[in-house]
């Protein structure tokens, strides 16, 4: 592939992203599927480029599925009738903080994805990377068309934590817990 390919479907995010429900370290079964890594990408709505790069790449990932969506039908389901991972977290998560004046896009892969520091170090320490940091994600969209369901998923590539945010999920680190201990646990 030359270097001047560019991918229509391929995505990478702004450095505003946060990550939500990071199950970045170790593939896990939902519902009994197939073991899966996953992250939830929270875009803040401001960030009108990233939004409009997913758009499009959800079209994109329309027209070059059109054959898998069509499947044995006779025509193509539209793309406004099909499930479609770009949500308004307003509307889908109205009690959850982290959601608001935001999208999201739940990103999932059967393979580990690279992830990276802000220049671009593999991070080895896992407690770097938890529901809550913000960073950028490379992500891709497809048609899928499996039992019945048919609509445009997005796979999760790889990873670049930009800075720590406020952990989220409610579970606080360590070394927060620990920090202005005052007492003298020699007494």
């Amino acid at each position: 592939m030359s270097k001047n390919f560019v991918n229509p479907t391929k995505v990478i995010t702004g450095v505003n992203t946060r990550w939500s429900y990071a199950n970045v370290w170790e593939a896990k079964s939902i519902n009994g599927g197939a073991p899966k890594y996953s992250v939830s990408l929270i875009i803040p709505k401001s960030d009108t480029k990233t939004i409009e790069k997913i758009k499009a790449a959800i079209q994109a990932a329309y027209e070059e599925g059109e054959s898998k969506l069509k499947g044995n039908g006779k025509t193509v389901p539209a793309l406004s009738v099909l499930k479609t991972p770009l949500r308004d977290g307003d509307l889908e998560r109205p009690d959850d903080e982290a959601y608001a004046n935001s999208y999201f896009v739940n990103a999932n892969s059967g393979t580990a994805p690279g992830i990276v520091d802000a220049d671009r170090q593999p991070i080895i320490d896992h407690s770097e990377v938890y529901s809550g940091v913000y960073g950028r994600a490379s992500i891709n969209f497809y048609a899928f068309n499996s039992n019945g369901n048919k609509g445009i998923a997005c796979g999760l590539n790889n990873l670049q934590k930009m800075r720590d945010g406020e952990p989220l999920g409610g579970k606080t680190r360590a070394e927060d817990d620990f920090a202005d201990d005052d007492e003298d646990f020699l007494d």
